[in-house]
């Protein structure tokens, strides 16, 4: 036992913490404000530039004031003996703790390691490096709240400490930076690289670079990149590892930027966020991490030295045709699959017959036809003999369906090539994650999320981007963005590869850029839908998305389901002439099946459309200009509304009556999805004995194989809206729910779905009891649509 020195100071010693190499650290009782301190004496003998250097750092620590940081009190000399006094945190140590239990949960570490980063940024804030960090500085007091200790060899960012010498390796080997083991000035970067290495010993319930020699394991963390064990538990993802790497990488430049940084990234792994964007600060860091990680791939600088000549030269007014056709005919595999290619019936209207050689296919389909199939082609060939290889083509043939989409829906003849690779582009980053980033691509996939309930205690949506840049530090969107301009793609090319946000415009745009955007937004949107579809629902979805984009795009919404159609028969062309061969059961296959209605599809001819009038208006309906004028002073009302502080319910209502007086309807039922029962269920209404009639409304969103989903199911199921004029007609009466019969009995209703990232979570139905009494001209649908639309952003607001 350790025997109680005298009073140091004031300060009188009780019984024995802890001891280190150069110190005791004691329980002591500070009598002049009656505290339980605990006081660290230095044991070893130091000359008195030491000891007032550490004097001087120990000052400069006491001004640190942090829920996560053990607060220095006092720092002096007395008697000759330096000495430092401290809060006494009873307790024990992290260390203590990862002996008691081992291997930590990754829930249970990251929780931990958050309040010790949270200390750190205040430190680093403050000015200060601990340079000594490591789990027996770090204290756990008895709510379980880690606070960091011992800054006796901190070091101020402002400059050296007086004594400092050059060179000076300061910390404790298995802890140490590959800097701080060259003896270089402290930085905020040593601490995170610390914190990195404790996080992988919590999950891995072993040390990470631990040697009987301290000498070899400073050589090796200067000397070589650490990596975590392969097994970190059954709880540790790819995306906690992903960060993990992040945290323990060698250079700086590609470490966390700051602790602020690697908490961010930690907490956005513990509490998935609704919206995860890349952070300013750390963006252009995460790009270069990225970029150097799939520079490490052999084929990724000679496929990004290829795109980048290919698009110089295809942009260059000085380039000749026989310049491109010498480049291409550098690559043989490249110049058959291009020769292929050309000569299927895609290209039929070049004419001249078969087409032998590399210099007439360019002189007859145009830089542009070459340049993309050109940079088709290079992404195709880079991704052959991957083990993941099955998923890449089933990316890359989903990309090049919606590139070929765009192209038939281009207005402007010129402009068609510049759409093609806009769409096949604005999916750069995800296609480049699946090739090079394969593990975190399939965790950015088990992160998208629907919408899981609506209220403060449902889970908010996680979308691809949001959940890309969780996963990777930044979003898809700025990683394809980050490589085109690396590759040299023009800036017009590159405006038009970022994804517009929101509802699409409900008229034409006129400003080409912007059309381009929507066009290669709308292309991607409806490739998605059929990629993702069973065949049996994809042409109701493509359908029902082709009247959301047409106004925008100054298409009819049949020459966008017919344009669908034709992208897909191309796009059967191509994959044979690529020789893509994909197996029976792989989901792209639906990209190359027929768009056409399903034999038991019958609610695509009464999907929401105008009604064409003939004779007189009947009795009861609202005349159209009227109608309209109600419509359009209730949206008018319900956005002045959102602009400020709203009530979710009040805005719901409002569109209700809005449509309810506007149209004339019997009845106007709002539902909303319960996420315990996977089903709509009315929640309030307006009209004709609507307080009996709300509580019948139960629309399952979830049917057991083998049977058929109802009418209200199927609408609500496809996203499609829909106007059923007479429901007595015999195949809308059979698909009726019994609850409909017995309650609500309306012969003409209409009813709007509302989805959230391609969910449905929420449903309009309006009723009117004759059949045929239903009718809308082509604003009044626009309107209503508006109306829907407002109710969803209303949804994403309050979320």
């Amino acid at each position: 036992m350790t025997p109680v020195p005298p009073a140091v100071g004031r300060f009188k010693p009780l019984r024995s913490l802890g001891r280190g190499a150069q110190s005791q650290v004691w329980l002591a009782h500070d009598p002049r404000l009656d505290r339980e301190v605990a006081l660290k004496v230095l044991t070893q003998a130091v000359d008195r530039a030491s000891v007032d250097a550490w004097l001087h750092e120990a000052r400069a620590v006491s001004r640190l004031t942090h829920p996560n940081i053990v607060p220095v009190f006092e720092a002096d000399m007395e008697g000759g003996q330096a000495y430092m006094a401290f809060e006494y945190v009873a307790g024990g140590t992290l260390a203590e703790h990862m002996r008691q239990r081992g291997r930590l949960p990754a829930r249970d570490a990251v929780g931990l390691m958050l309040g010790v980063l949270d200390g750190l940024h205040a430190a680093h804030a403050a000015g200060v490096v601990h340079r000594d960090l490591k789990p027996s500085n770090v204290m756990l007091d008895p709510q379980g709240r880690p606070r960091v200790m011992d800054f006796g060899i901190a070091a101020r960012l402002s400059g050296a400490a007086p004594s400092s010498q050059s060179n000076r390796i300061v910390g404790t080997p298995g802890y140490l930076s590959p800097e701080a083991a060259r003896g270089e000035a402290a930085s905020p970067a040593m601490d995170v690289f610390a914190a990195a290495v404790m996080l992988t010993e919590m999950l891995a319930g072993q040390r990470l670079n631990y040697d009987p020699d301290p000498w070899r394991a400073v050589r090796r963390v200067a000397e070589q990149q650490l990596e975590p064990p392969a097994d970190l538990g059954p709880d540790t993802d790819d995306a906690l590892r992903a960060v993990l790497l992040r945290g323990l990488a060698r250079e700086t430049s590609q470490r966390w930027p700051s602790a602020k940084a690697f908490h961010d990234a930690l907490a956005a792994w513990l509490h998935p966020a609704a919206e995860a964007a890349a952070s300013t600060d750390g963006g252009n860091a995460t790009l270069e991490f990225l970029l150097r990680r799939m520079r490490h791939r052999s084929d990724f600088p000679a496929m990004a030295d290829s795109v980048a000549r290919i698009q110089r030269m295809t942009q260059s007014e000085n380039e000749s045709l026989t310049t491109l056709s010498n480049e291409i005919l550098k690559d043989v595999a490249l110049t058959n699959k291009l020769l292929r290619l050309v000569n299927t019936v895609q290209f039929s209207h070049a004419g001249g017959g078969h087409i032998s050689t590399v210099s007439r296919a360019v002189a007859l389909v145009g830089f542009g036809g070459i340049r993309n199939l050109a940079l088709s082609l290079v992404l195709l060939e880079r991704m052959e003999n991957k083990q993941h290889a099955q998923r890449l083509k089933e990316e890359f043939l989903r990309s090049l369906m919606a590139g070929s989409l765009a192209r038939e829906l281009c207005l402007v003849p010129r402009e068609n090539e510049e759409s093609f690779l806009t769409t096949m582009f604005q999916g750069l980053g995800r296609l480049l994650s699946e090739f090079y980033l394969p593990e975190e691509a399939q965790q950015v996939r088990r992160l998208v999320r629907p919408e899981r309930g609506m209220g403060e205690q449902a889970a908010p949506p996680i979308n691809e981007a949001a959940a890309s840049a969780q996963v990777l530090g930044l979003s898809y969107e700025s990683l394809g963005l980050g490589v085109a301009r690396q590759w040299g793609f023009p800036d017009s090319l590159q405006r038009t590869m970022v994804r517009p946000d929101g509802d699409a415009p409900m008229r034409l745009i006129e400003h080409s850029p912007d059309r381009m955007r929507w066009l290669a937004r709308a292309s991607n949107d409806v490739a998605d839908v059929i990629l993702n579809s069973e065949p049996s629902e994809a042409y109701a979805k493509v359908r029902a998305m082709a009247q959301r984009y047409a106004r925008a795009l100054g298409v009819e919404a049949k020459a966008i389901e017919q344009a669908a159609d034709q992208a897909r028969q191309r796009l059967s062309q191509l994959a044979q002439a690529m020789d893509i061969q994909l197996p029976k059961s792989s989901p792209a296959q639906r990209l190359l099946a027929p768009l056409t209605p399903s034999l038991e599809d019958t609610l695509s001819p009464h999907q929401l459309q105008a009604t064409i009038v003939q004779g007189p208006v009947r009795t009861g309906v609202i005349p159209p200009e009227e109608a309209s004028a109600v419509l359009a002073a209730g949206i008018q009302d319900i956005t002045n509304a959102m602009v400020e502080s709203f009530k979710l319910n009040e805005i719901l209502r409002m569109i209700l009556e809005t449509m309810y007086r506007g149209l004339g309807f019997r009845r106007v039922i709002f539902c909303l999805r319960d996420p315990k029962t996977e089903t709509l269920t009315g929640r309030f209404g307006l009209g004709d004995g609507v307080e009996s009639v709300v509580p019948l409304f139960r629309v399952p969103l979830r049917v057991m194989p083998g049977l058929q989903p109802d009418l209200f199911s199927a609408i609500c199921i496809k996203g499609a809206d829909t106007l059923i004029a007479d429901a007595s007609q015999p195949r809308i009466a059979e698909r009726l729910p019994a609850w409909f019969l017995s309650g609500a009995k309306a012969h003409s209703f209409l009813i709007l779905p509302m989805a959230l990232r391609g969910a449905p979570f929420a449903m309009i139905y309006a009723d009117k009891a004759e059949a045929g009494s239903v009718v809308l001209d082509e604003k009044q649908l626009a309107l209503l649509r508006t109306l829907r639309n407002q109710a969803v952003m209303a949804f994403k607001q309050v979320s």
